[in-house]
C-alpha cells in the first residue's frame, strides 16, 4: 500500500509506503517527525506507479500547472521512454569498436571482486545513504560521499539522474533529498 501524504508544516508531499504499518513518518523536505495516523493522505493505492502518478497531479495542481500536466504521459509510460531513448550499452560499446561481451565480462568480474571484497552495498543504496548523510546535499556531495564507497563517480551522476526521473529522489535549487 503507497499513500500521498502531505507535510503540516512544510506542505511537502510525498510516498509513503504501508502507511497502516508506520507508526512515524519523517518529512524528506523539512524532516519534521509526524504519526502516520495523523497525516492526510491525499492518494491511496497498492500501485506504486499510481500513487507517484497522483502525487504529480497535485503538485501540478498545488503550482497551477495541472492543463500541462494533462498532456503529459503517465509516469510509467514516462519511465519506459527514458530507458529506450539513446544508445544502449551494447550499441555504443560496438559503435566504439569494442567487443561488448568482454566488456561486459570484465564488469561482472570486478563487481564480484569488489562485493566479496570489501562487502559494499549496491550502488543505488550507496547514492541513497549518501543523500541521507548529508542536509539537502549537492550532486557534488553526493558523488563525493558515493565515492568513498566504491562507486564510480560517472555512475553515480548517472544513478542519480535516474533516481530522480523515478521520482525516488527530488533536486531543487541543486540540492537534492529522498521522497
Amino acid at each position: 500500500m503507497y499513500a500521498v501524504v502531505g507535510c503540516t508544516d512544510c506542505a511537502n508531499m510525498w510516498l509513503l509506503s504501508d502507511p497502516d504499518r508506520s507508526k512515524t513518518a519523517t518529512c524528506s523536505r523539512c524532516g519534521r517527525r509526524h504519526q502516520t495516523k495523523k497525516l492526510r493522505r491525499f492518494f491511496e493505492s497498492e500501485d506504486r506507479d499510481a500513487a507517484r502518478e497522483a502525487r504529480a497531479a497535485l503538485l501540478a495542481k498545488k503550482h497551477g500547472d495541472s492543463e500541462a500536466f494533462s498532456q503529459v504521459a503517465h509516469v510509467s509510460e514516462l519511465d519506459r521512454q527514458v530507458e529506450e531513448s539513446g544508445v544502449d550499452d551494447r550499441e555504443y560499446l560496438e559503435g566504439s569498436g569494442l567487443d561488448a561481451d568482454k566488456v561486459f565480462d570484465a564488469g561482472e568480474r570486478a563487481e564480484r571482486g569488489r562485493a566479496s571484497s570489501s562487502g559494499s552495498t549496491d550502488r543505488v543504496t550507496a547514492i541513497k545513504n549518501a543523500i541521507r548523510a548529508g542536509d539537502r546535499p549537492t550532486e557534488d556531495e553526493i558523488v563525493a560521499t558515493a565515492t568513498e564507497n566504491g562507486v564510480p563517480a560517472d555512475k553515480a551522476r548517472d544513478l542519480l539522474e535516474k533516481l530522480r526521473r523515478r521520482g525516488e529522489v527530488s533536486e531543487s535549487g541543486g540540492r537534492y533529498r529522498l521522497l
